[in-house]
């Protein structure tokens, strides 16, 4: 399958664009009778992420697509851990408060898997115009279920790269490397940082919460050479690899990060970055449009590389904020209104006019690396932006076998809690409230619970 780099190196944009129409072409015959449903009501509710993009979608919707097909839509946006919890729980009991909601490519398998989403394939039959060859393999392959349907469409893809000040380094005499090492990255972080000038010299994820510091974590340990579990589902949070790691996140964000390093996630790295006080950020590539807006203070200011490594030739994550339809929606063509809109190359080319194309939710369509204005507007970040996507493995993450999918995340249910977990200890270290060892320990018995179970199956 992972054949775009994954695990035969680049092919060439044609190989990528035949497998994407394969794997469109079997969508084709997967015409099932769940468009047989009763008239809807030209309303949906939709449940979604507050992050920027999300909030422009929505201040665009009314006036481009309620106006369009008079569906009417309302917006329930979040903060990312509240919202995940809330999806879970609505989808989870099939209640039917919400007809779609923004859901990861974590989420999506898991809960196509439990029968909590409506497959996808009928509609992207009928919706030639929507043209799901054109989405990146890569993401397409992480919204499909076991089954091979398509469950899920994607607002917007990413990775992680790092992000950094061009005119500070500029001033200070600092040279980025082009595939920096995170010792590297310390070194620059100690000699960027100027409290005086309320600038930090870096800005990491310290936030509790398996989709915020845990993300970040993450990629460094799997780049230090560690992992939750090996191959046969046991723990390794105690081992060398994964506690080196830990250790250097945890001394890196309290010796040279944020203020308050423990309640800033990706929002507050965002605001930090933007406004000025940090030198440098790990995070996602997302991120790179609110950087490079109009308006944005530090427009033209950041220059971007790979995710920082150690042992690993890459560390880049593979993230998308999707679109997923309850099955119990009552409006799911409605729905496939909405989504296929927010997901189309027309909105994108909507946000472009009305907004400007640096804020267009890309990291998703071939199509939009080959926009002249997106080119113009992102070209700052969006050669590497791309990059990072297509060179994301989530079968070979490290430099050890895994048990299941997954670069910034452990592909299991289990995963929202125990990520949690763990984050909230180590989070508790980065306060000094605890040693990272002690926070290790205690999280190394809640991962053998859950590696346990997995080895009995």
């Amino acid at each position: 399958m992972f054949k775009s780099r994954f695990e035969s190196g680049c092919r060439g944009r044609t190989v990528r664009v035949v497998m994407a129409a394969a794997v469109t072409a079997s969508l084709l015959t997967a015409c099932t009778s769940q468009d047989k449903t009763p008239p809807e009501k030209k309303s949906i509710k939709v449940l979604m992420v507050d992050n920027p993009q999300m909030l422009e979608l929505k201040k665009l919707t009314a006036e481009h697509f309620t106006k369009k097909t008079g569906i009417k839509v309302d917006f329930t946006a979040l903060p990312e851990n509240e919202v995940r919890k809330e999806v879970h729980s609505d989808f989870a009991t099939q209640s039917g408060r919400y007809d779609l909601a923004t859901i990861s490519n974590f989420e999506t398998r898991n809960y196509a898997a439990r029968g909590w989403l409506r497959p996808l394939d009928t509609f992207i039959t009928k919706d030639r115009g929507f043209d799901q060859s054109d989405i990146l393999l890569p993401i397409q392959l992480s919204l499909s279920g076991a089954n091979g349907k398509m469950y899920a469409e994607p607002f917007y893809g990413e990775s992680s790269f790092l992000m950094y000040r061009k005119d500070v380094f500029d001033k200070l005499g600092l040279e980025m490397p082009k595939k920096p090492t995170w010792g590297q990255i310390a070194e620059l972080a100690d000699r960027a940082d100027r409290p005086k000038k309320d600038m930090s010299g870096i800005c990491l994820r310290g936030q509790p919460g398996w989709g915020e510091m845990t993300a970040t974590l993450t990629t460094v340990v799997n780049t230090f050479g560690g992992t939750w579990f090996d191959k046969d589902w046991n723990a390794r949070l105690t081992d060398p690899a994964f506690a080196d790691a830990a250790q250097f996140y945890v001394d890196l964000v309290r010796d040279h990060g944020e203020d308050h390093p423990e309640k800033s996630g990706y929002a507050g790295c965002l605001r930090n970055m933007k406004n000025g006080k940090s030198a440098m950020w790990y995070d996602a590539t997302a991120g790179a449009g609110s950087l490079e807006a109009e308006g944005s203070p530090v427009k033209d200011k950041i220059g971007y590389v790979p995710a920082p490594i150690e042992k690993t030739s890459s560390s880049g994550w593979l993230y998308t904020w999707a679109w997923g339809m309850q099955k119990s929606t009552e409006q799911p063509r409605s729905a496939w209104k909405f989504m296929s809109w927010a997901s189309s190359k027309e909105y994108e080319k909507l946000v472009g006019r009305e907004i400007g194309w640096a804020n267009v939710p890309a990291g998703k369509r071939e199509s939009t690396f080959d926009q002249p204005a997106y080119k113009k507007a992102a070209g700052a970040f969006d050669d590497a932006m791309e990059k990072a996507i297509r060179e994301a493995d989530p079968r070979r993450p490290g430099v050890q076998r895994r048990p299941t999918l997954g670069i910034q995340f452990v592909g299991i249910p289990e995963f929202t809690g125990l990520g949690d977990s763990v984050s909230r200890e180590l989070s508790a270290a980065i306060k000094g409230e605890q040693s990272v060892a002690t926070a290790l320990r205690k999280s190394q018995t809640a991962a053998w619970r859950v590696g346990a179970k997995y080895q009995t199956r």
